[in-house]
C-alpha cells in the first residue's frame, strides 16, 4: 500500500476484497438472462441434467442476442449506485462541518471537546497498516489534543481479519468503563497476541470489572455498536482501513505525520461552520 496522501472521498484500492463494479456488472447480466429465459421456458418436464444444460444455452444465446440492452441496464444500475453513493458522501461532509456530534454518535473521543476541527478514524485492530497509522495518530493528537477532536469508528474487516470483530467487541466494553483508549492502544501493541487470552489479560492490566466486561462484549449491544460503524463505512464506500476523515477531508491508508499535519493546516484556514 502506497503512503497515502489527501485525497478526494473516491473507493481506493485496499486490503479488503469486495466485488467492484465489473463483478456487479456481469452478476446483475446473468440474472437478468435468467429473468428473461425463466420468463419463457415452461415448467421442466424432463431429465434435471439435460435441463439445465438447455438452460445454460438459453441464457448465453440471450447475452449472445441482446448485449446493449442488458448492458445499458447494467449501467443505469452502476450510475443510480454511484449517485447514492455521491449523496451519502456529501451529506456526511456536511454533516462534519456544520454539526460534528451527529457524525461522532456515541463513538469513542479524545482530544478538544469543541469539536471545531474533528478526525474521524475507521480502523481495523487485526489490520497491520491500522497499527501503522495507530502509532502516526497517538503523535499527531500528543501535539494537536488541545485543537483536534479524535473519534474512532470500528471497522472490522472480518473477511480476511478473524479477530477483528472480537477485538472491536472487547474495546466496545472498555469503553463502557471509560477505558477505550487504553484498551485500544494495548490491542494495537500486542496485535501479534489477537484472541480471548489477550482480552482477558487486557482487562485485568487495565482493572477493569471482568464480570462487566465479559458481559457487555458478549452483548446484543456491542453488536448492534460496531454494526452501525459498519453501516456508515458502506454508505460511504469505504471498502478498506484505515480511512481518515477530517473536516470534510480524506485520506486513506498508513498515514504519514506530515499528510496528516498538512491536512490539519487546511482545514484550519477554513472559516468554521460550526454552531
Amino acid at each position: 500500500m502506497k503512503t497515502p496522501t489527501k485525497t478526494p472521498m473516491k473507493t481506493p484500492a485496499h486490503q479488503r476484497s469486495l466485488p467492484g463494479w465489473r463483478a456487479l456488472g456481469m452478476g446483475l447480466l446473468y440474472l437478468t438472462c435468467i429473468v428473461l429465459v425463466s420468463c419463457s421456458q415452461p415448467a421442466p418436464l424432463s431429465d434435471p441434467a439435460k435441463v439445465s444444460s438447455e438452460f445454460e444455452q438459453q441464457v448465453l444465446q440471450v447475452i449472445r442476442n441482446n448485449p446493449e440492452a442488458i448492458l445499458e441496464s447494467v449501467q443505469a444500475y452502476q450510475q443510480t449506485q454511484q449517485e447514492n453513493l455521491q449523496q451519502a458522501r456529501g451529506t456526511f461532509l456536511e454533516q462534519m462541518r456544520t454539526n460534528p456530534q451527529s457524525v461522532i454518535g456515541n463513538s469513542p473521543t479524545q482530544g478538544s471537546p469543541d469539536q471545531k476541527i474533528v478526525l474521524v478514524e475507521f480502523s481495523d485492530f487485526q489490520c497491520p497498516f491500522c497499527q501503522r497509522a495507530h502509532k502516526t495518530v497517538q503523535q499527531f493528537m500528543a501535539k494537536h489534543q488541545g485543537q483536534v477532536t479524535l473519534a474512532y469508528k470500528h471497522l472490522p474487516l472480518s473477511q480476511i481479519h478473524a479477530e477483528a470483530l472480537p477485538a472491536a467487541k472487547a474495546s466496545w466494553a472498555a469503553q463502557q468503563q471509560g477505558k477505550f483508549w487504553e484498551y485500544q492502544d494495548a490491542l494495537f501493541t500486542n496485535q501479534d497476541k489477537l484472541g480471548e487470552d489477550l482480552y482477558v489479560k487486557i482487562a485485568q492490566d487495565l482493572k477493569l470489572d471482568l464480570e462487566q466486561f465479559n458481559r457487555d462484549r458478549q452483548s446484543a449491544a456491542a453488536g448492534q455498536a460496531i454494526e452501525e460503524d459498519l453501516k456508515l463505512a458502506n454508505e460511504l464506500g469505504i471498502q478498506g482501513t484505515p480511512f481518515f476523515v477530517i473536516n470534510g477531508e480524506t485520506l486513506s491508508g498508513a498515514v504519514e505525520l506530515s499528510a496528516l499535519e498538512e491536512a490539519l493546516s487546511r482545514v484550519a484556514q477554513k472559516p468554521s461552520t460550526t454552531p
